[in-house]
């Protein structure tokens, strides 16, 4: 995560994944992958197997930061 910088939405994700006050509501498919250590393919497969909430807009896949953080929790306990 440290190398990440978060250039790509002018430090969007490098300010979320500090624990802004101001973080936003969806997570994209990259920052899950970069959350999670994995491939963007592999993120992908995740998306895909519905196992947290996803808004599509147009071709853009945004994945419900609450629906995912409550995901990864429960794979904590497993």
């Amino acid at each position: 995560i440290g190398a990440y910088n978060g250039e790509r939405r002018g430090n969007m994700t490098s300010t979320m994944l500090q624990g802004n006050s101001k973080e936003p509501r969806t997570y994209w498919v990259e920052d899950i992958a970069i959350i999670l250590g994995i491939g963007r393919t592999s993120a992908y497969k995740l998306v895909q197997q519905g196992l947290f909430k996803v808004v599509r807009i147009g071709s853009s896949i945004r994945i419900s930061r609450s629906s995912f953080n409550a995901w990864l929790e429960s794979q904590d306990s497993e």
